[in-house]
C-alpha cells in the first residue's frame, strides 16, 4: 500500500519526509498526528489544535526584565500551592530561623542581625549575610527564605537602577518598598516566604520600612523580625530611646542580637551592624562579632558565669 494512498481523514503535508532528520525522535514531534497514531483519524472539522492546548497549559512563565522562570504547569498556581500544603506538607513548611532588628533615632537608622542558616533542626551555616546591600543608600534585611529574599530585592536594586537612568534621580526608600511590595502583592498566595525590613536615606532623610510575602508595607521606627525578635524586643523596649548616639545605638542593637542568639537556638553565629546615616549613605559599624564571646562578655558584667547555673544551691554548681 502506498503511503500517499493512506487516508487519515485531512489533508497530510507529507514535506516532513524530505527532512534530514526523518527518522528520529525529534521528527514526530513535527510529523501530522494521523500518521503517528492512524486510530485518531479525525476529520479536519473535528481535529483538536493539540499545540495551541499544549501553549496554553504551559502558559506559566514568568517574565521580567532580566529574569525568567517557569512555574509548574498548573491553571490556578495559588490553588496549586494550597493544595500541594495539604498533600506534601513537608515539603513547604520550612522551619526557619533568624533574628533581624532595626531601628530609627536621631542619627539614623540602625540594622543588627544574625548570621546563623538553619535546615530544620539542623545548622547549615553560622556565617550568612542578612543583611543585602540593594545600593549605595539602601539595605534590606533577610528573613524567611534565603533565596526568595536574596533574588527579589536583588530584583528591586535593578528595577531603582533603571529608574535612576530614566528619570536622572535616584528613587525614594518609600518608592523602593513599595515596588517590593507590589512584586509581594502579585506573588501572594504563591509561596513565597519573606519578612523583609527596607531601610535607606534618601531627600527625607532615613526611614524604615517592613515588608512580607503577604504584601504588609509597614512604616515604623522599630521592627524585629524573625524566630527570635520576641527576645530582641524585650532588650529594645527596655533600652530604646530616639535621642540615642551612634555609639549607643550599636552598642544597643549588639546587645538585643546577642540576647536573642541565647534564648532561640535558630538564631546565631555572628552579628553585623549596618548604620544607615541622614546624609544618604550607609554604614558598614561591625562585620563579625561572635556571639559566644559576646554572651560571657554580657554576663561577667552581672558577675556571672554565663553558663546558666549561677542560681543553682552550691552543691550542684
Amino acid at each position: 500500500m502506498d503511503l500517499m494512498d493512506f487516508d487519515c481523514g485531512f489533508d497530510v503535508d507529507y514535506s516532513f519526509m524530505d527532512s534530514e532528520d526523518f527518522g528520529s525522535a525529534k521528527s514526530f514531534t513535527s510529523a501530522p498526528i494521523g500518521l503517528i497514531a492512524p486510530s485518531n483519524n479525525l476529520k479536519q472539522s473535528e481535529q483538536v489544535d493539540l499545540d495551541k492546548e499544549c501553549e496554553q497549559a504551559m502558559d506559566t512563565e514568568i517574565k521580567a526584565e532580566g529574569f525568567c522562570f517557569k512555574l509548574h504547569p498548573a491553571e490556578d498556581q495559588v490553588q496549586f500551592q494550597r493544595d500541594l500544603k495539604q498533600l506534601a506538607p513537608k515539603m513547604t513548611d520550612f522551619a526557619k530561623g533568624t533574628t533581624t532588628l532595626a531601628f530609627e533615632f536621631q542619627g539614623g537608622v540602625l540594622v543588627a542581625v544574625d548570621a546563623r542558616a538553619t535546615m530544620g533542626a539542623f545548622i547549615s551555616s553560622n556565617n550568612v549575610r542578612k543583611v543585602i546591600e540593594v545600593n549605595e543608600f539602601i539595605l534590606g534585611t533577610m528573613a524567611g527564605g534565603a533565596a526568595d529574599c536574596q533574588f527579589w530585592e536583588k530584583y528591586v536594586a535593578m528595577q531603582c537602577r533603571i529608574y535612576e537612568l530614566r528619570n536622572g534621580e535616584r528613587p525614594s526608600v518609600a518608592m523602593a518598598s513599595m515596588m517590593l511590595c507590589s512584586i509581594m502583592r502579585q506573588y501572594k498566595g504563591y509561596g513565597l516566604s519573606m519578612g523583609t525590613m527596607f531601610t535607606g536615606s534618601d531627600k527625607t532623610g532615613a526611614s524604615l520600612y517592613y515588608i512580607d510575602n503577604d504584601a504588609t508595607r509597614l512604616r515604623g521606627s522599630l521592627f524585629a523580625v524573625g524566630s527570635g525578635g520576641t527576645f530582641a524586643y524585650g532588650v529594645l523596649d527596655t533600652n530604646y530611646r530616639y535621642d540615642m548616639s551612634v555609639d549607643e545605638a550599636v552598642k544597643l542593637g549588639i546587645r538585643a542580637i546577642s540576647s536573642a542568639t541565647f534564648k532561640d537556638s535558630a538564631s546565631g553565629g555572628v552579628v553585623r551592624i549596618y548604620h544607615v546615616t541622614n546624609e544618604g549613605d550607609w554604614k558598614l559599624v561591625h562585620d563579625a562579632l561572635d556571639v559566644s564571646d559576646l554572651h560571657y562578655e554580657f554576663e561577667a558584667t552581672k558577675k556571672h558565669r554565663g553558663d546558666g547555673r549561677e542560681n543553682l544551691p552550691v552543691r550542684f554548681n
